[in-house]
Parts: structure tokens; C-alpha cells; sequence
């Protein structure tokens, strides 16, 4: 799914299921690689996780609001509140392994 500024507080704040929040350019390198990462996970966390993308030059509001600094940035949202932020491409294996801490 993709979120802005407009529509970030409906589908991400008010998400009855935690949220892995994609924050990304179209310039960014990194964030490219690991889009596919990020689509697998949406896939196998599917009815756990409710995964958004988030694109930090159309939305400057939000990116601002959540002090992003860094491409790409995960941020991991429970309940409306960020548990967990993970900076730059990780292996798939430790964003799991986030994830599912974050959201236990």
C-alpha cells in the first residue's frame, strides 16, 4: 500500500495491525534493492502485518514528522507508535527477525 502525507494517519497510525513502514526516493540506490526484500515480507507476514510505502520527496510533511534522515528507513508502528527503526539495506533474515519482535 502506498501512503501520504493526506492518508498516512487513516492507514498507518489507525492500523488495527502493526505497520512496516517503507520510507524511499525514486533516486535512492539502496532503497531499490531492497524493494523486492520488502514485497516478499509483505507477502509472508500477510494478515499479520500491514506493510506501506512512503515516498519521502512527495510526502516532506511526514518524513519530517517521523525524523527521517536516511535512505531507505523501515520503520516498524504499532498501535500508531514507532517500536523499531531499521536504517539502510539489511539482510532479509535480520529484518525479519525485527519485525517479529517488534510485533510480538
Amino acid at each position: 500500500m502506498t501512503v501520504t502525507d493526506a492518508t498516512f494517519a487513516d492507514a498507518v497510525e489507525h492500523s488495527p495491525l502493526p505497520v512496516v513502514l517503507d520510507v524511499w526516493a525514486a533516486w535512492c540506490g539502496p532503497c531499490r534493492m531492497i524493494a523486492p526484500v520488502v514485497d516478499e515480507l509483505a507477502s509472508e507476514f500477510a494478515g499479520r502485518v500491514r506493510f506501506a510505502k512512503l515516498n519521502s520527496d512527495e510526502n516532506p510533511a511526514t518524513s519530517a514528522r517521523l525524523n527521517v534522515r536516511s535512505l531507505p528507513t523501515l520503520l516498524v508502528l504499532k498501535g500508531g507508535h514507532e517500536v523499531d527503526r531499521i536504517i539502510g539495506v539489511q539482510p532479509k533474515t535480520e529484518i525479519v527477525r525485527r519485525i517479529e519482535r517488534a510485533t510480538a
